[in-house]
């Protein structure tokens, strides 16, 4: 009895040393932070304070309709793929960020913002781009310090897994936005430059406490809806838009001897996985029926050729497809939730082909 009493004045004086009850959390279970662009963002965009309405547009049905039944921010029809590694990791769904009344932090916070690039020119003004991230990160350490205490921060920030989508915007705006950036530096030199940014902000995170990092390698840019109906009102050709596929090659290709690089530089501690999306990507095209899509070109929702005109789904005039599972693409950019979900099943268990030296589950466990 007295040895019960004992614990049981002990487990409260500890509670009492901190100002809220989550102090008393061990956080073995690993939370999840995400950095990104549109293909990570869980609805961080509709928050922003901005009067450029094409941010707020993606919060309109038919984006959210299988799995919410209601658009949440996310640009799919359901979920994306970090909801789904919150789940195989026995986690929450990862809230935005900038989510009115999210103050608790110890599963983790998404900070991914739709249209965000490494390079803070990529898409200037209210979207948060790769370093605000990193900002926003920083001001949550300090208020989650100011909570729980610097030794249950360490632990937390130390046991969890940091997860990135960045790039494709820094590849496809300046065609978009008819930049000359592109005239000015080689590909090599700008795709140095986007590398350059992601390793940094790595390096901060890692600075602060971060030692476990989840990334992707780009898609096949140019096989997009979007891309494949650019190519096809600007030249009449059929197939994929080849610059931007060959962007895509060259960052992919620097961002793993980065990472590689990142290693050998005695951050003590550091780990990392690397998901090639563009191999699986590139299966998935070239042999559909066997993943279970019908529509690999074709996206589901939007209008003009391949349904890939540039975020035209959910507007005024956009046609949607009857069978959503049926298709790879959702919109002109953007995966539909069945892909997602395998996208995040082998970044979570798969085999060291296609995710490595470790997948998430994996990292995780470290």
């Amino acid at each position: 009895m007295g040895s019960s009493r004992s614990s049981i004045l002990c487990f409260l004086m500890l509670c009492a040393s901190f100002l809220v009850p989550t102090s008393c959390h061990s956080y073995s279970h690993g939370a999840l932070f995400i950095f990104g662009d549109s293909f990570y963002d869980a609805g961080n965009n509709i928050y922003l304070n901005t009067s450029n309405t094409s941010l707020a547009k993606l919060n309109i049905f038919p984006y959210g309709e299988t799995y919410f039944k209601h658009p949440t921010g996310r640009v799919s029809d359901g979920r994306l793929i970090p909801d789904f590694i919150a789940e195989f990791a026995k986690l929450p769904l990862i809230p935005p960020y900038l989510q009115p009344g999210n103050h608790q932090f110890t599963n983790g916070v998404n900070f991914a913002s739709g249209g965000a690039g490494a390079l803070v020119e990529t898409n200037q003004g209210p979207i948060m781009g790769l370093k605000t991230q990193l900002r926003n990160f920083k001001n949550m350490e300090k208020q989650l310090r100011q909570k729980v205490g610097a030794s249950e921060v360490k632990t937390l920030l130390s046991t969890a897994v940091y997860m990135f989508s960045i790039g494709s915007n820094d590849y496809l705006v300046p065609f978009i936005t008819n930049s000359t950036v592109l005239q000015y530096y080689s590909k090599k030199e700008y795709v140095k430059m986007v590398i350059g940014n992601i390793t940094t902000v790595i390096q901060e995170i890692y600075k602060i406490g971060g030692r476990k990092f989840g990334l992707s390698k780009l898609l096949p840019l140019g096989c997009l809806p979007f891309s494949r109906a650019l190519k096809l009102s600007s030249t009449g050709g059929s197939g994929c838009m080849e610059e931007f596929t060959l962007l895509a090659k060259l960052h992919n290709r620097a961002l793993l001897e980065a990472l590689k690089e990142l290693q050998k530089s005695q951050l003590k501690g550091y780990t990392y996985s690397i998901f090639d999306a563009y191999t699986v990507a590139t299966a998935i095209f070239n042999n559909h029926s066997k993943y279970g899509f019908e529509e690999v070109k074709m996206a589901c929702c939007g209008s003009g050729p391949l349904r890939g005109s540039m975020l035209t789904c959910g507007q005024k005039v956009y046609r949607l497809c009857d069978n959503v599972s049926e298709y790879f693409f959702f919109d002109g950019f953007h995966p539909t939730e069945k892909a997602n979900y395998q996208f995040a099943k082998l970044m979570w268990d798969g085999s060291p082909k296609i995710v490595k030296p470790y997948n998430l589950k994996t990292l995780f466990k470290k």
